[in-house]
């Protein structure tokens, strides 16, 4: 077992980052970001979570780990867990409530969750590829603060972890400072864009495409 202090990571840095898409801070990390299989997806609508990752390796078919998680991670972080795609109820509405208690911030996950509704009435984000009402066991406590893989991505305690509609980002933690000074850069660009294409610009010619399409001027 790790020591977890109270907080994780900086408020600031978890403020800026959900300023931001995971589309934007992939694009703008110069390919530190890391991109979660695309089948682990916000399980309710409007999900949305940004913070360093606390991460748990579990046991497929048993929560143990997870309810000792949500009491042993420090306020403001993500939980990151692998349960190696398990497909059973490992999170619910009573965890989220307890997460959201103890100042969590979201759950990432490689394995089954339930009671979405319930969670989404709650606003709690989690991000994971089942659904499912199938029960769990308890008797695997779990490890924390290790490398896990989630989604196809190896994450590390501290990483920052960015989701939302579009999926799941991974961000390591000595890139976060330059990753959200280039996507304030990106977002000012893509502003820019934006009114030069409602000024009537065409995209072609805002990226210096047309000569790819064989009509340049």
């Amino acid at each position: 077992m790790t020591d977890t202090g109270t907080r994780a990571g900086t408020d600031t840095d978890s403020d800026a980052a959900r300023g931001h898409s995971t589309a934007t801070l992939y694009e703008a990390s110069s390919s530190y970001a890391r991109v979660c299989t695309p089948v682990l997806r916000a399980v309710w609508s409007g999900a949305r979570v940004a913070g360093p990752a606390f991460t748990v390796q579990g046991v497929g078919g048993d929560n143990l780990a997870l309810h000792r998680a949500v009491t042993e991670a420090p306020v403001g972080s993500v939980l990151v867990v692998d349960l190696r795609g398990a497909a059973h109820g490992h999170w619910g509405e009573i965890l989220a409530v307890a997460a959201q208690q103890r100042g969590l911030l979201g759950l990432v996950v490689d394995g089954g969750v339930r009671d979405v509704a319930e969670q989404a009435q709650l606003g709690f984000p989690v991000f994971a590829p089942h659904v499912t009402v199938v029960g769990t066991g308890k008797e695997h406590p779990g490890l924390f603060g290790v490398p896990v893989r989630v989604g196809g991505v190896v994450v590390r305690p501290g990483d920052l972890v960015v989701g939302d509609a579009d999926g799941v980002v991974v961000v390591p933690a000595a890139a976060v400072p330059a990753t959200l000074d280039a996507s304030d850069a990106r977002v000012a660009d893509e502003r820019r864009a934006l009114a030069a294409i409602r000024a009537g610009v065409s995209t072609l010619d805002l990226y210096g495409l047309r000569e790819q399409t064989g009509h340049g001027s």
